[in-house]
Parts: structure tokens; sequence; C-alpha cells
């Protein structure tokens, strides 16, 4: 954090200075470790085993928030007498389908009960549900992320506050974890115990009553095959601990870049509409309202998502929006299956895809297995890269590693690459979503130089030229664009459009046109638009909200008038949770909110994420729907149960429980089950330039004996657009790098700011040798291992140059998110430099040929 996120860690060390402690988890000792009070160094790959060691230790040792957890947590829930656990069947779970590397999640429900998910996988159910269509957990592997609701059915779950039913969640947790001992933890991920009871020890002892933990992880945590079940093994953690909805706890997402919370939020993401809103499916005579009843849940406030949707079609399609037409609802796209990146490149590869524009993205280097990222954009018939620099995305065409090799030639490339020139934040009115979900408004200091535009510009000028080409056309293909609200003020002489417009439109209004200042001002019938339910109320009063800036030294701690946080300006979501039951503080020293019962009102230093007079006795009459159907004492609103899942009985595609698998491609076994890896991780095709490695254990195995991770450096940014033309950061790191340690480097021959070359099945690169104690061998199934630590900022162009660490990278994703496993892979390392042209194809040919890779290899359940 102090290397990638170095402005946020300031407020880490304000929170040392008072007295916190500070335990950094890595494989690596960096900046942060050296500012921690405790570094563990743990095997890339391998932290769900450690934290399901402290889940154990919680469990084992009763220093779970007891209190919290029967009143606010599914811990009392029992589950279905045919659930099956990892315990009971090597290391799955019931309803596993091979044949399909999919879940039927029957068996994982409440007793007597139907669980819909509030977020991942929506639609699990839709045949049951409408009797139609089919299962989207086989058309698109678990597309339907982010949102709707979970469906809880009638009546209320069987629940056990005693937590002693041998199938209520609770025990089942705790016969889940039994064997994440910390014999156990030592052994798969290299931590000694003396120093991983220290870690139990530190986040137990403060977490309770008066006291909170926070963990705050970036990619190094999602991007895996079990990223998404890495998250959900915290969140497993800090709800036991009762630190979830409370000042100084949470789980804290360290975004990669200024708004990538924002672009989630308002999504880049193929399945998402704005504001978590699931994509529809293309299943056969879908109407809104069917569409509606299978997504949103009865209970909870996404049993408004009729009102946060048809406000949002309304957005997109104003006047032409009505309800004679289910308001344009036919014009959204549907999904046929999964469409993230990496299916992108294999459609271009197979010649359906045709045409690409890459925003702000350099797949050429930045992507995993970028050499399958090349020869994608090798086949299509046009590409657009719009970019500060030149960047590799737009030249691999004429000087590309397959250039060098001869597996592509310049003058036998048919695809016509556009470079568009693009404007820098500074150079650009806007905002930003952090981690926090807090805007902040920025507003443009220079006019960009030459033809550098905004895209802003771009995506508003080019649809307005393809609407005035589809003029007059009578194709109903062509009505969603030419129904488009596409009327935005500009100004200046290049006609920039104005952000601010875009910020009220996100915002929203009603049928006069007024602002909206509240997400529960919105309606199902029509006469409120808003492009974002969740940031509405961010230009209340017509006023940008963003761009507030009063001093802390000016409000109180909670920093209210300092920009503007989604939803309502909460800067903490779910801090009913900061109250017991009867609406009281836990404790005075962690107070947020609370019932006032003089005015029959939450109230506190946030605002309340609760509806405000909302009594703590209230319980809701048997027809209550969305909100008005959770009890006061259902602090977890979006949920249609109100309550924290320990245990997930629907939405999430490989488990309701976090399992340890070991990586894609990893030297060791598993030692917990049978089962070694994710049994449905996201396989893309293994085509020749994708091959998969054999598992530990494995005839092959051994010649890739070494755990490698990439990371990112404070000089450089992500794949390099930004950076590596800058000269002064390029000085500063001047040159591709690998990390090792003096034991490797002995074993391996490697010198120090000598050469090495980096293998795996899939490429080869060269890096300068760092040989540094920072990466220290650990003992690993009885065994030294090795680990390589790679920055992957590079790429041949700029003033800083050399090769790319993700050339060495599978295609094999988590099947949630469809997220890359860049942060544990198994690789050799020898010393000297890589082979030039054809030879370096033959390398890593002669790898795959010894280590007996074929088609087949690593694609096993």
């Amino acid at each position: 954090m102090a290397e990638c996120h170095p402005v946020g860690f300031q407020w880490v060390m304000e929170a040392k200075a008072r007295g916190a402690k500070v335990v950094h988890v890595d494989p690596r000792f960096t900046r942060t470790s050296a500012l921690a009070d405790l570094h563990v160094p743990l095997r890339a790959g391998s932290d769900i085993a450690f934290l399901g060691g402290i889940i154990n230790h919680v469990l084992r040792n009763d220093a779970y928030f007891r209190d919290y957890v029967v009143a606010y947590t599914n811990g009392p829930v029992v589950l279905r007498e045919d659930f099956r656990d990892t315990e009971d069947l090597d290391g799955v779970f019931s309803g596993l389908r091979p044949e399909s590397r999919s879940y039927d999640n029957g068996s994982w429900q409440y007793e007597g009960m139907e669980v819909q998910a509030a977020s991942g996988e929506r639609d699990q159910a839709y045949d049951k549900r409408t009797g139609g269509g089919r299962s989207v957990s086989e058309a698109a592997r678990g597309e339907a992320h982010g949102a709707g609701g979970a469906e809880v059915g009638e009546g209320e779950p069987e629940r056990d506050e005693t937590l002693s039913h041998p199938r209520c969640v609770f025990q089942v947790l705790k016969r889940h974890y039994a064997r994440y001992t910390p014999e156990m933890v030592e052994k798969i991920c290299g931590v000694p115990q003396d120093l991983f009871r220290q870690v139990c020890e530190l986040v137990t002892e403060n977490s309770g009553r008066d006291r909170t933990t926070a963990f705050a992880y970036a990619v190094g945590w999602t991007q895996h095959t079990v990223g998404v079940q890495y998250i959900r093994a915290a969140s497993v953690l800090q709800s036991l601990l009762g630190n979830i909805g409370r000042p100084g706890g949470g789980i804290l997402a360290l975004r990669g870049h200024a708004s990538i919370q924002g672009s989630t939020d308002i999504p880049t993401l193929f399945n998402l509409l704005p504001g978590y809103i699931p994509m529809p499916h293309a299943h056969q005579m879908q109407d809104l309202d069917t569409f509606v009843e299978v997504e949103a849940a009865r209970k909870g406030y996404w049993g408004n998502m009729r009102a946060y949707l048809v406000s949002l079609l309304k957005s997109y399609w104003g006047e032409a929006a009505r309800p004679e037409n289910d308001f344009c609802f036919d014009y959204l796209p549907r999904l046929t299956g999964s469409h993230s990146t990496y299916e992108t490149v294999m459609a271009q590869l197979d010649g359906v895809c045709k045409g690409y524009f890459l925003m702000g993205e350099n797949p050429a280097v930045g992507s995993a297995n970028t050499k399958m990222q090349r020869l994608g954009m090798a086949n299509l018939d046009w590409l657009v890269v719009r970019d500060f620099s030149l960047i590799e995305s737009a030249t691999w065409w004429q000087d590309g590693p397959e250039i060098e090799t001869g597996e592509l030639r310049t003058e036998d490339i048919a695809t016509e690459v556009f470079f568009l020139p693009a404007a820098a934040h500074t150079e650009k009115d806007g905002s930003f979503t952090n981690t926090q979900r807090l805007l902040q408004w920025h507003h443009q200091a220079v006019e960009p130089p030459g033809e550098a535009r905004s895209d802003l510009w771009f995506m508003y000028h080019l649809g307005r030229r393809i609407r005035a080409k589809l003029a007059g056309s009578a194709d109903p293909m062509d009505r969603p664009v030419l129904d488009l609200t596409w009327d935005y003020p500009t100004r200046g002489e290049h006609a920039e459009p104005e952000a601010e417009a875009v910020l009220a439109e996100i915002n929203g209004h009603d049928a006069e046109g007024r602002p909206l200042s509240s997400y529960e001002q919105l309606a199902g019938d029509g006469s409120t638009s808003c492009g974002c339910w969740i940031y509405c109320g961010v230009y209340a009063d017509g006023v940008n909200q963003a761009a507030r800036r009063k001093p802390g030294t000016q409000q109180n701690w909670v920093a209210a008038e300092w920009g503007w946080a989604w939803p309502a300006n909460r800067r903490i979501l779910y801090n009913r949770a900061s109250a017991d039951p009867d609406g009281r503080p836990w404790s005075e020293r962690k107070a947020l909110v609370w019932w006032d019962e003089k005015r029959a009102r939450w109230s506190g230093h946030d605002v309340p994420d609760f509806a405000p007079g909302k009594a703590p006795s209230y319980r809701p009459p048997p027809d209550a729907t969305a909100g008005a159907a959770l009890s006061g004492t259902d602090p977890f609103i979006m949920q249609a149960d109100g309550k924290a899942w320990l245990y997930v009985p629907s939405g999430l595609t490989d488990g309701p429980l976090p399992t340890h698998y070991e990586p894609q491609d990893s030297p060791f076994p598993n030692l917990l089950y049978g089962q070694w890896r994710n049994p449905v991780r996201h396989l893309l095709p293994s085509r020749p330039d994708n091959r998969y490695q054999p598992g530990g254990g494995e005839p092959g195995s051994e010649v890739f004996p070494f755990v490698s991770t990439t990371y990112r450096l404070t000089e450089h940014h992500t794949a390099g657009g930004m950076s590596r033309w800058q000269p002064y950061l390029a000085e500063l790191q001047p040159e591709f790098f690998c990390e090792v340690s003096p034991e490797l480097a002995a074993e391996r021959g490697l010198e120090h700011t000598g050469w090495a070359t980096v293998v795996s099945a899939r490429g080869v690169i060269e890096a300068r040798v760092l040989v540094t104690d920072r990466v220290p061998p650990l003992t690993v199934h009885g065994r030294t291992l090795h680990q390589v630590g790679l920055p992957y900022h590079w790429g041949p162009n700029g003033y800083s140059t050399g090769d790319a660490a993700n050339e060495l990278l599978h295609m094999s994703l988590d099947p949630n998110t469809h997220i890359q496993e860049t942060k544990a892979f198994a690789v050799d390392i020898r010393p000297g430099r890589r082979p030039r042209g054809p030879a370096a194809v033959e390398l890593v040919r002669a790898y795959r040929t010894r280590a007996g890779i074929d088609e087949h290899t690593g694609t096993e359940l």
C-alpha cells in the first residue's frame, strides 16, 4: 500500500501514530513492510488457507462477537439436510456438475426456502421461476454479477440462536475450517506457526465492542481463479468479529487507480448496468415485468429495482421511453454468454469480433497472455486506440514480439489501426470515484494540446455523427441509437460537452426537470429519470456536491462536506450495525449512529444507512415489500434477509464457503483436499499459445518449480502508458527487473544486475536480476520454495523499456468475475538473456515438451 497507494497510506501511518497495529501480509518485503509492526511473508496463492486459519482460531477460541453474529449474520440459520460440504466430498460442494464445470446450488439453500442472491450469479433459477429460457449458469457462466436482491421466499428460515444446531451456518462454518490449523497454514502458506498465532492474536484482541480491525486489499487478492472467495473469506472473518458497518472496520478495496470504483459503479463491464443492475440475458419473450420479477428481491432495497431501472431507461431514452413500450427495455443489449475481455480475444481469433476500441487500456502488455492479445488484434478489420502515448497496443503490428519471431509479418496484417490522442485528467473536467465510494470533482487546468481530446468529447461526437448517418432510417435496429437523449450542452471551439451536465443527468430529475436529492424519490412509473440510482443526490438542489472541499478542521471526523459518497453521502455502509439490536452503540468509543428515542429517528455522526424513522422494535407485516419488509434489527439492507452472509446460499458460482484451492499453475498439490484446483474455474480454450501447466505432483510439474507473482512499483503506473514516457520516472525505474532471493540466485547462477530468462508454458521473457532479501525463501510442503517477483509495467515502447511480465500468463479465470490469475503462477528461471527471433518460440516449445504439455494438460476438473 505504501508503494502503490502512497497518498492513502498516510492515513494508515496516522492511525499507527495513535496506537494502531499494522500487519502486512505479502510475499515480498516492501515499503509497507518496513513501516508495519509485523510482516508476514507467505506463498502467493495461498491466502484462503491463511484466512481460513484465522477463522478457525476465532471459532475454536470463542473469539467471535457473539451478540453481533446472532443478531446480524445468518450464522443461526439452518441449512437443508442434503447440503454436503467440502469436508464430505473431498474438496467439492454438493451439486457439482462435472460435465459443465458448474454447480447446481439447490442443496445450498436454507431449510424450507429458496434463496436468490443479492449479488453474483443472479439468474441461476430462471427456468424454475419463469418456466422458460436456459439457465445462465450454463449459458453465461456467472456473468450476471452485481445485484437484484436475494429472494428468500415466503416465511422465515429456521433459526437456532444458540448456534448449536448441527446444520446451522455457524456449526457448518466450524466444521468447514476445523482442519485449517496453524500446522496446516505453515505447510500450505509457509508461515511459521508462531508468526501466524501472532496475527490471530492481534486481529482478535483488536476486535469486539470497543475496538475494530480493518482489512485492506488490492489485486493481490482479486487476480486469482478464486479471487472472489479471497474477499469472501475476509468477509466471513470480519462478520464473525463484528467489524462490518462500524468505524475503523470493514474490508477496503484499494483500487488500481483514481476511478476504478467509478468504472464499476457506472460500469465498463459487459454484464452490468449502472448502479449494479444486472444486464438482461437473451431469454425468449422476456419483458420488463418478467425481468424485474426474476432479478429483483421482494424484500430489501433491491425490492425497488423497477424504480431504479425505469429511471435509468428514462435517462437513456427520454420521451421515447413510455409505459406502452416497456420504457424501451427491449433496446438494451442482451447477453448470450460471457463477453469478457478474454472471450473477446477468442472472438477476435475466431473472426467473430471485427472491430475493437481501446480507451485507456494497453492489452498488448497489460493483459494476461499478451501474445494472445496481439494475435487477436492482428485478426481484426479495424482497431481504435485512444491514449496519451503511442502505446504497444497501437504499434504491435510493426515492432511487436511476433514480428521479431516471424510469427507475424507487418505486410500480412490487415488490421487498420487508428491512434487518437487523449486528454489527461488535468485537461478536462470530471470526477473520480475512489476506494471509499467518494466522488471528488476535478476541474480542468489547461487545454489539451494539439488534437488530444477528452473521452467525453470523443464519445459524444462519435455518437452525434453516427446518429446523423442513421437519420431517416426506417430500420428498427437503428431506433435505440436514434432515440437516445443526446442533447448535451457544449463549450469552446472544440464543442467540448459540459461534464457537469452529464453529472446532472446521472443524478436524475423529476417530471418537471427538478434535480432529485435521493434514490428514495425514484419511481417505476416513468416520472423520474436517473442515470445511476446509487449516485442520486450528487447534484441535489442543482449543486455539484462532489466539488465540495470543506476543510476537515471545520467539520466533524466523518467529514461529510468533503466531496460526496454514494449512496446518500453515507461514509460507512450498513452503519446500523454500529449499534446493538436496541439501537444503542456497542460502545461509546465506537459510536457512529444510534436510535434517538425522543426524536423517534436514527441519529449520529454519519448519515444512517437505514430508514430514518424505523425503530429497533419495528417488525414488518406479512405483506410488506422492499425496505419495509426488513425489521428494525436488519442492518444489511441490500440483502433480502437483512443479514451479513457467513454462508452464501446463492449468488456465487464456485461455492457457499471459501475453500483453499491451488492456483491453476502450481508446483504443489492441495494438502487439504483431493480436489486440487477450483473445480469450476473458467478455462479459456487451451490453444497452442495458451497451454496450461501440470499441477503439483503431476509428471512435468518439476519443470516449472518456482512461484512467481506480478506487482506494481511506485514509479510506474499499471501497463506503463502514463509513466514509461516520463523521463524522470523512467530514470527512477529505468529497466524491467526480477526480484530473487540470494539463495535462489546461488542455486541458479543468477548475478545481481545481470540478466535472467524466465519461462512458462506460454512465453519467455528476460529481466535484469535484483538479488534481494525482500523475497525470502519459504518452507512449503516440507521443501524450500523460491518465489520470483515481476513488476508488470514494461513493454518495448517509451523511455523505459523491457519485456512484459504478462507474456508468461495463462487465461484461467475466476468463474464469478472473469478476472485473470496474475498473482500466482509457476515458472522456471535461468541465467542469461532470452533467445531472439524464432529461437524464443523454440525454447518455449522445448519446455512444453519436457513437461509433457498438450491441449489437455491442466484442464482436468
